[in-house]
Formats: C-alpha cells, sequence, structure tokens
C-alpha cells in the first residue's frame, strides 16, 4: 500500500519537476539569447531567476559572468564564474573567462592558475598559453615565460604572437639585440602586425635612431591608424628629425583620437610655445593642468606663456605656486621679478632680485630660458624644474598586451562592421537617428493606435536599444498585467490587440517564442492581421539568427519568415518596411539580386529610408557592383547613417589595391 501511495505522488510531481525544467532551460536560452544580442542587463535578469530556480545548475552562473564581464564588472565575473566552477569543474570556458576577468583585475599569478588548471583538460588550446605567458611577463616571471614560449613554438612554429612575446621579455632584460632578431622573425611570419612594428619603433626610440623609429611608426600606423600612442611616439621621432610641422600634425591626430592624452597635450604645447602659437599653447597648457593640478613643469610653462602674452598676474601666480615649492628655482624668481617690475611692483621684484643675487654668489652661471632643446627629453616622472622645457616621454614604453579571448572588447568600442541593417517591427519605442528628423510611419500601425484602446503606443523601429534594470522590471509588470487582461477579456478584439501589445513586449524582453505563440493566436483569431503576420516574420529571424549562431540550420525557418512577410504584404503592399524586411531575408540567405529588388521597391515608396539605402549598397558591394554599391551607401550617409562613410572608405580603399 505505501508502495502505491509513493508510486501515485510521484506521478503528481513529475510533470511540475519537469516543467521546472523546462522552464529554466527556457530562461536560459532567452537569456543567451539576450547575450547575442547585447541586451547584458536583460540577460542578466533572465539569469537571476534561473539561479534562484535552480542555483545548483553551472550555466545561468557562468551566462551571468559573461554579462557581467562585458559591462566591466570583472569582480561580479570573477565571483559567477567561481561560482559555476563549485558546481561543475571540467569547463575550459570557465577558467578562460575568470582568468581574463582577473587580468582585467591585475590579478595576473590567479590567471596563471585558472590558465594551468585549463590546459589540463585542453592541451592545444593556444589562446590560454598566448594568455598565460603574458601574464608570466607581468610578473617578471622571465624564465617560465621563455620556456613556455619554448613550448609553444615548438608545436605552434608558424605563430608570430609568440616571437612578439620572446621579444618584449629580451627587451625588459636589456638585450636589445634579442628582442630585435626576435621581432624580425615575429615580421617574417606576419608582416601585417601592428602591434610588432610598434615594438620593434620603441627599440629604435630607446637607441635614438629616429629616422629607423618614424619608418617602423608609419608602418604601424598604416596597420593600426586608431592608436594614440604611435603618433605619439613618431611626433618625438620628427621633433628630433627637425620636422617640426609633421610633428604638430602627429600631435593633433593623436589627440583626435584621445583627447584626455597628457603627452600629447603636454608635448604640442611645448612646440606651440617654440613657434611663437602662445595662445594655442596656453589652452594646451590649461587641459594638462585639468588632468594633474599639481603638475609644476606645466604650471611654470604656462607661467612664461602668460608672462609672453601680457597676463602678468596669471603669469605671478603660476611662478609663485612653483616657487612655494621650490624656493631655489633661480629661473622662476628671475621671470616673477621681471613681471613685478613691468607692473610697478618695485619692492617685491627687488626681493625677488636680491634672492638671485645671493644665489650668484654660490654660482657662477645662471641660465636664461633656453630655446627647446630638442635633443633632450624627460620622463615623466623626472621633477626636476631645470628640464621644464624639454619634451616629456612615457616612464616606460610598455607594449599593449593581446589577450586571446572571445570575451574581449567593449562593444561600443568595435569597429564599424559591413553587415545588413536589421528588420523593422513593432516596438514601444519611437524611430530615432542622430542627424536626422526622419519619422517611421506606418498607416496600419497608426490604424491600430487609433483603435486598439491601450495606453502603450506601437512604433515602427529597427534600433534594438539596450534595457536597464528600472525598464526591464516594467517591462515584465507590463507583460503580468496583460496576462491577467487577457485572462479577463471576454471580446476577440480585445483579447487580439493585447495578444499583440504582449508579444512586443516579449519581443523587447528577448522572449521571442513567446512572442511568437502570441502572434499565432492573434493570427488564429484574425487572419487578416498583416501586422501580427510582419511581427511574427521579425521574431522569427531574431530566433533564426542566434540558433544560426550555434551552428543549426535554418533554411526551413527562413522559409516560414518569407511565408510571413508575403502575406503581410499582400495585404499591406504600400508599407515599405515590409519590403525592405523581406529583402533583408534574401540577403541573409545571399540571394543578392531579389534582396535588391526588394530594397529598391521599398525606396520607391520611400525615398528617405536610409537603411534601404545601405543595405542596397551592401548588396550590390557584396554581389560584385561596387560602383552602384558606395553610390548607395553615400546616399545612405547623406540621409544620416554616417557609419556608411567608413564603409565606403574601405571599399574604396580595396578597389585601389
Amino acid at each position: 500500500m505505501l508502495r502505491k501511495i509513493v508510486f501515485f505522488i510521484t506521478l503528481l510531481f513529475l510533470p511540475l519537476a519537469g516543467r521546472a525544467q523546462f522552464n529554466t532551460d527556457r530562461l536560459v536560452t532567452i537569456g543567451r539569447s539576450a547575450l547575442y544580442y547585447e541586451d547584458y542587463v536583460l540577460s542578466i535578469q533572465y539569469f537571476n531567476r534561473a539561479i534562484a530556480a535552480k542555483p545548483y545548475l553551472y550555466e545561468p552562473w557562468f551566462y551571468r559572468g559573461v554579462a557581467k564581464f562585458y559591462l566591466d564588472d570583472y569582480v561580479g565575473a570573477e565571483h559567477d564564474c567561481t561560482e559555476a566552477i563549485d558546481r561543475n569543474p571540467y569547463v575550459v570556458n570557465i577558467y578562460e573567462l575568470r582568468g581574463i576577468a582577473r587580468i582585467r583585475q591585475n590579478k595576473f599569478a590567479e590567471a596563471v592558475e585558472d590558465y594551468s588548471r585549463a590546459l589540463r583538460y585542453d592541451p592545444e588550446n593556444r589562446g590560454m598559453w598566448h594568455n598565460r605567458v603574458l601574464c608570466r611577463i607581468q610578473n617578471k616571471d622571465y624564465d617560465r615565460a621563455l620556456a613556455e614560449l619554448d613550448t609553444m613554438q615548438t608545436r605552434w612554429s608558424k605563430y608570430a604572437p609568440a616571437w612578439s612575446m620572446r621579444a618584449e621579455v629580451y627587451m625588459l632584460q636589456k638585450d636589445t639585440a634579442k628582442a630585435v632578431a626576435a621581432l624580425d622573425s615575429s615580421l617574417a611570419i606576419d608582416p601585417y602586425d601592428g602591434s610588432t612594428w610598434t615594438m620593434k619603433s620603441v627599440v629604435s626610440l630607446s637607441r635614438r635612431e629616429w629616422k629607423d623609429a618614424e619608418k617602423y611608426l608609419d608602418e604601424a600606423i598604416r596597420l593600426l591608424p586608431r592608436e594614440a600612442g604611435n603618433y605619439i611616439n613618431r611626433a618625438l621621432s620628427r621633433v628630433n628629425l627637425n620636422n617640426l610641422r609633421g610633428a604638430m600634425a602627429d600631435y593633433d591626430l593623436a589627440l583626435e583620437i584621445d583627447p584626455n592624452n597628457f603627452l600629447g597635450h603636454y608635448n604640442r604645447g611645448l612646440l606651440r610655445a617654440q613657434v611663437g602659437d602662445d595662445n594655442r599653447a596656453i589652452i594646451d597648457f590649461d587641459f594638462v593642468l585639468k588632468l594633474e593640478p599639481d603638475n609644476l613643469m606645466a604650471l611654470f610653462n604656462r607661467a612664461l606663456l602668460l608672462d609672453r602674452t601680457g597676463d602678468l598676474r596669471g603669469a605671478i601666480r603660476d611662478y609663485s605656486k612653483v616657487i612655494d615649492r621650490y624656493p631655489n628655482f633661480w629661473t622662476g624668481l628671475h621671470h616673477r621679478a621681471a613681471c613685478y617690475r613691468r607692473l610697478g611692483m618695485t619692492k617685491q621684484a627687488e626681493a625677488d632680485e636680491f634672492r638671485i643675487y645671493k644665489a650668484q654668489l654660490y654660482k657662477s652661471l645662471y641660465g636664461v630660458q633656453p630655446r627647446l632643446n630638442k635633443e633632450q627629453m624627460r620622463r615623466r616622472s623626472d621633477e626636476d624644474m631645470d628640464k621644464y622645457n624639454q619634451l616629456v616621454v612615457a616612464d616606460e614604453q610598455e607594449v599593449e598586451h593581446k589577450y586571446e579571448s572571445e570575451y574581449r572588447g567593449r562593444v561600443q568600442n568595435r569597429k564599424v562592421e559591413a553587415a545588413f541593417l536589421p528588420m523593422f517591427g513593432l516596438s514601444f519605442a519611437p524611430y530615432q537617428s542622430d542627424v536626422t528628423l526622419y519619422v517611421a510611419y506606418d498607416r496600419l500601425v497608426d490604424a491600430f493606435n487609433r483603435s486598439s484602446g491601450q495606453v502603450r503606443r506601437l512604433y515602427v523601429n529597427c534600433a534594438k536599444a539596450a534595457l536597464d534594470e528600472p525598464h526591464t522590471k516594467q517591462l515584465f509588470n507590463y507583460i503580468d498585467t496583460l496576462t491577467l487582461a487577457i485572462g479577463r477579456e471576454e471580446k476577440a478584439a480585445g483579447r487580439t490587440s493585447m495578444l499583440l501589445m504582449r508579444s512586443v513586449a516579449y519581443a523587447a524582453t528577448q522572449n521571442f517564442e513567446a512572442a511568437i505563440d502570441d502572434l499565432s493566436d492573434c493570427l488564429q483569431a484574425d487572419t487578416a492581421s498583416a501586422l501580427a503576420y510582419w511581427q511574427r516574420a521579425v521574431c522569427q529571424s531574431k530566433v533564426n539568427e542566434f540558433n544560426a549562431s550555434l551552428g543549426t540550420d535554418m533554411a526551413m525557418k527562413y522559409a516560414n519568415v518569407l511565408a510571413d512577410l508575403e502575406k503581410a504584404i499582400a495585404l499591406d503592399a504600400n508599407s515599405p518596411y515590409l519590403y525592405y524586411n523581406r529583402a533583408n531575408v534574401h540577403a541573409a540567405r545571399k540571394d543578392y539580386a531579389r534582396a535588391i529588388d526588394d530594397y529598391t521597391r521599398a525606396i520607391a515608396i520611400d525615398g528617405n529610408l536610409a537603411e534601404a539605402y545601405f543595405n542596397r549598397g551592401l548588396a550590390r558591394v557584396f554581389s560584385g557592383n561596387t560602383a552602384e554599391g558606395v553610390a548607395d551607401l553615400s546616399k545612405a550617409g547623406e540621409l544620416g547613417l554616417y557609419n556608411a562613410y567608413s564603409i565606403i572608405k574601405r571599399y574604396q580603399a580595396e578597389k585601389k589595391r
């Protein structure tokens, strides 16, 4: 009898257990989809729910760590990886992520431990060998680093970065001859690595081989045009080659890339002072002093410039701050005394001159302000005031390390990719452009807003804004409110409109499967709803894109998307967004001829649809018609999509080659 009771209880609760497992898996899947679409705050909310439901699963912890890493929360990412490892210590990716999170916190010894443990399970993972060597270098464990580089070069003889890392070790050991030989070996394998050319230039700079340094930096800048440090170093070479115009241009470019660069502003200020551009030199030193208010070298240089431009009281203020710190700085006393005399403050001038006179009893020679000596440089940490007019170089010419990881870089810093812009769909947020005042209008959307009786309005939009935590909670609450209202609603039309609104809310929270279910229910009640066909196609395409990234064959699913769009077009043949979306499906399948036809139809209906010009331009370029493609991209840029200009430049350069 007891066995029967246990058996029936088991039967009763098994479906619930299966449902809980399904729900947790679904939460993780939706969270991963949000990760794929770079909506990191939202993905964390889903992983939080999965962790609350099943805290013993490692995957939600790991993926939440990934999201935190992308949000620069390296402490949180490390903690979540540790939790994931406690639950499953045999997954290599977790150690890899925790290692890179620890590197970002300068925990190099702990990162070495992570990579060493991971390499037990995946000894052929070259990226982790690479990172472990860099961590050894950071820990000054040069012998172990060289030993591991020997192993790497035995396994991967054509791996150029191994030679670059070997060169860095030799440079740190002050063996420049071996470093140069290693760099030459690296460039023989891969002459297109800009960081290697930068390292080679650093060696030449240390040897004061200015022409060679400039030549290597030319190549580094060609390959890495957005690295401010390369322009700063080339300017230093050019100053020493008496090419002041070229040096000034390099400082301008460096500061365009990195407006807060200390060395760029300081050295440009010195150059401007040398060529008599005093007012703009003052602006540079003003900026330096905003960054470092106690920088006495910059303060004294600004004082000299204020003196020369007639702001005598400002000059005295700056001279006095320097003299308070260095009472025996005779050059400063001399200039302050001169300012006092010009202002008629004879008593103060004589006091400074008397201090100088006493100093002359002990020093036979006293220097007056010399011209900028281009042969002399001082390190940034050198506070010898007699070097106030020397160009500044960094204390150590550090090589920027490139850690191998799929979890790297900020989204906002990525280069513009030649990728098709996404579909237009229904959204709670209006279309916004940084440049134009384009209004994405559709008559069916407008009619729905006027007739549905819903508080929220629908808009047409192709941009997916990442949600912050308050907006995420608002959407979840809205979904719950709609769910209760749908259950109480008796009229079919009211239920249909609420299902459509809930599907848009689900899509905004990356729950595309639930959105598709709601839209299918809409279409069962109203087979003539063009909006439902439209939005279902958009949601299915999002699911397809995510699943394709996992290696799933989506051929049949693309057919479903096309079928929905064709039904929507049959119901609303004058919507440019539907043709644009269908063109996107053709483009995803590399059927560029059909894609171009549909983009052209969209443009015929709305000649200001910049996204259609942009995507048609890419389709034409990819199908070999670069001239017409560039013309379309130019039109897209004219209409406000300024990223098009970056792509135009790239393809025009390729065409020239």
